[in-house]
C-alpha cells in the first residue's frame, strides 16, 4: 500500500502560474498600484488565502509576475524563431517583439513599462530588472557578434534602447506600431 503525501509538484506550479497570470491581468487592466492579494484572488478565481499561501507578501507576488511576464515573452520569441534560426533573424524577432503590435504585446509592454517604473522605487524589482537587462544586452551582443558586427556591445545597447523607447511611444500613441517596427528594421539593417 502506497502512502500519498502532499508536496510541491505540477499542481503547485500550475496554481502559482495561475496566480502570477492573474497579477499580470490586474496590472494590464488597472496598473501596478491596483495589485492586492484580494484583487489578484478575484482575478484568478481563488481565495485570498490561496494567494497568500503561494505568495505570502505582495513583494513575492510582484516578483512572480515579473518572472512570468519574462517567461511569456521568451516563449513567444522562441515560437517565432525555432531552433536553427539565423542570428540576424533572431535579432530581428527579439527587437521587433519589443514593439507592441497586437493585444498580447501591448499588454506585455504595458506590464514591462509598469515594472520599469516600479524599479525606480523598489530595490528588489530594480535588482531583478538589472539582472534581466544584463542578460538581455548580452544576448543581443552575442547575436550581433554572430552576424559579424565588430563592436557589438554598444550596438546592442543602442538597438535595445531604441526598441524600448519606440515601444513607449507606441503605447502612449506618439507613434504607430508599423512606423516603430520599420525604424527598428532600418536600424538593424544599418548595423555593420
Amino acid at each position: 500500500m502506497s502512502r500519498r503525501t502532499r508536496g510541491p509538484g505540477a499542481d503547485h506550479d500550475q496554481r502559482a502560474t495561475q496566480i502570477a497570470d492573474a497579477v499580470l491581468a490586474v496590472v494590464a487592466d488597472h496598473g501596478l498600484t491596483a495589485v492586492s492579494q484580494t484583487r489578484v484572488a478575484d482575478a484568478a478565481g481563488v481565495s485570498t488565502g490561496r494567494v497568500q499561501h503561494y505568495f505570502p507578501t505582495k513583494q513575492q507576488l510582484m516578483e512572480a509576475a515579473f518572472d512570468r511576464a519574462n517567461a511569456l515573452s521568451a516563449a513567444r520569441i522562441a515560437a517565432k524563431t525555432g531552433q536553427d534560426a539565423d542570428p540576424r533573424q533572431v535579432l530581428t524577432v527579439v527587437l521587433t517583439e519589443l514593439i507592441p503590435y497586437d493585444a498580447v504585446t501591448q499588454t506585455h509592454m504595458r506590464i514591462r513599462q509598469s515594472f520599469t517604473a516600479l524599479a525606480l522605487t523598489d530595490p528588489a524589482i530594480a535588482a531583478r530588472l538589472h539582472a534581466d537587462y544584463t542578460r538581455f544586452h548580452q544576448q543581443v551582443t552575442d547575436l550581433l557578434h554572430h552576424t559579424g558586427v565588430t563592436d557589438p556591445h554598444p550596438a546592442a545597447l543602442s538597438l535595445t534602447a531604441l526598441a524600448e523607447g519606440l515601444a513607449y511611444y507606441v503605447l502612449t500613441g506618439l507613434c504607430p506600431a508599423d512606423t516603430a517596427r520599420d525604424r527598428i528594421l532600418a536600424a538593424i539593417a544599418d548595423i555593420r
